[in-house]
């Protein structure tokens, strides 16, 4: 039971249901581009990251100094749960709206852009 607990409560953040909203869509994204997508800083799209990554909704694998984020696809709750989230939600102004920032996001983002945004900073 404390497990699905901690899935809901994961859930119960609009921020943490925008990501995945976003992952679900898009597929796996870095964490750069969850960024640019939300227009959020860096340390709060992590933030939320290692919460739905914590409540075993997403993984994570680190390249170079970024991470990219990925839905897990498991067959328990988590699954039943995304499909039922990614049938209701993803025609809300506010998940459209991101989805949109993303893909204008790409037409601007170079190739390295996520490496050449670290040696930047």
């Amino acid at each position: 039971m404390k497990q699905q607990a901690q899935l809901f409560k994961a859930l119960a953040d609009e921020t943490r249901l925008r990501i995945l909203l976003l992952l679900l869509k898009h597929g796996e994204l870095c964490v750069c581009d969850l960024m640019a997508s939300l227009e959020s800083p860096q340390s709060s799209v992590s933030r939320h990251l290692t919460y739905l990554r914590n409540a075993g909704l997403v993984d994570g694998e680190r390249r170079g100094v970024w991470m990219y984020y990925r839905v897990l696809g498991d067959s328990g709750l988590g699954a039943a749960v995304l499909a039922d989230i990614e049938k209701y939600c993803r025609d809300l102004a506010r998940a459209k709206g991101d989805s949109q920032r993303y893909v204008e996001y790409l037409l601007t983002k170079s190739k390295d852009a996520c490496a050449a945004q670290t040696s930047a900073s």
